[in-house]
Order: structure tokens, then C-alpha cells, then sequence
């Protein structure tokens, strides 16, 4: 099925950042999303998380799998790897969203970046921006809404939803970045016993 986005259209755009203390060097953003738990996912949005997946596209384009609440919303992010690196991802869905009036969809665009402040003082940006589909114009439009209505309602679930989300996301990634910073650390020589 052929999706035609309207990237004219912007219906929520959020940036929230969190500052966390982690090993730069250590920072991997890509593997953390690529091996994060479903029950890590969920504390990251406590009630709006469901569900975290991995798998990969046709194409086989590496996907993250997100079920989430963003207001009255049930929201299915298939987001495909548009970047992936250490520090920075972006991940572009489109997404299938469940709401009382039925199914629809939307573009969802999603970046995480992790930047260095000064030594181990990082700072986590977290955006992301959404734009209609024409299914997505056509489902409103039979709702009796207007894109501006839709797009002041999304913006306000998608911008506190992030507000939530955003720390959460910030410490898992510091956290993960300390579990490896500990495995590659150098195993301690024992000490050897004074000769008698």
C-alpha cells in the first residue's frame, strides 16, 4: 500500500533535552535501541509504553518496533534506521494510530542525540515531528475536524508525552553506556603475597 506523506504539513513537533552523566566515549545509541528490553521501554513512559521490538524491513533496513499511548491514541511506530550511529539516530515511521474514530496514519520522524557538554556532562535531545498522511487528511476531514484542530491536539499529547519520555530515555542511555564503560574496563592484577 502506497502511503503519500504531506511533508508541507507539520501536525506536533517536540525537542526535549535531559542532561545525564555517562562516558561519552562510551555512548552507543544505535546498540541501545537495537537491545533495549520491552520492560526498559516501558519504564521509560510509564503507562503509555506497551510494547519494544527489533527487526528489520524488506529491505532489510534494521526497524524498532514502539507501541505507545500519545493521548487517546494508540500509536504502532515501525521505525526504519535512517541514521544509526554512536550519538545520533534517526528513525522515520510510518505509523498506524488507533484513536475512538478508528485507524489512521501518520508520519513520525525521531531523533536521539546525545552531546557532549564538558567531560562526562552530556546532554540528550529528543526530538521528534509528525506530518499527516492524505489518509490521515481524508480521516479527519470525515471526523469533522480540521487539520489545525488535529494538529493543536497532537501537538499538546505528543509535546507532554515527550516532556515524560525524555529523562527516562536519558538515564537508560547513560545507564547502558556505564555497563559497557564496565566491561571493557581492565580486570584488576591480584595482588601477589610477600615472599616469606
Amino acid at each position: 500500500m502506497s502511503v503519500i506523506v504531506r511533508d508541507d504539513l507539520v501536525l506536533s513537533h517536540a525537542v526535549v533535552t535531559a542532561d545525564v552523566t555517562a562516558p561519552f566515549e562510551h555512548i552507543d545509541i544505535e546498540q541501545w535501541l537495537k537491545t533495549l528490553p520491552t520492560h526498559e521501554y516501558q519504564r521509560c513512559a510509564p503507562g503509555d509504553h506497551k510494547a519494544a521490538g527489533y527487526t528489520v524491513d524488506d529491505d532489510g533496513v534494521p526497524m524498532s518496533i514502539n507501541v505507545e499511548m500519545i493521548g487517546a491514541g494508540l500509536v504502532i511506530q515501525q521505525y526504519r534506521y535512517e541514521v544509526a550511529s554512536p550519538h545520533y539516530c534517526k528513525m522515520v515511521s510510518i505509523s498506524d494510530v488507533y484513536s475512538p474514530a478508528g485507524w489512521t496514519t501518520t508520519q513520525v520522524i525521531w531523533e536521539l542525540g546525545m552531546e557532549q557538554l564538558e567531560g562526562d556532562c552530556l546532554r540528550y535531545v529528543n526530538t521528534v515531528t509528525s506530518h499527516p498522511t492524505e489518509d490521515f487528511l481524508k480521516f479527519i476531514t470525515a471526523s469533522g475536524q480540521t487539520f489545525e484542530q488535529a494538529a493543536a491536539a497532537r501537538q499538546a499529547a505528543s509535546g507532554a508525552h515527550c516532556e515524560v519520555e525524555t529523562p527516562h530515555y536519558a538515564r537508560s542511555i547513560a545507564a547502558f553506556a556505564l555497563a559497557r564503560a564496565a566491561e571493557s574496563a581492565p580486570a584488576a592484577v591480584p595482588a601477589t603475597a610477600p615472599a616469606a
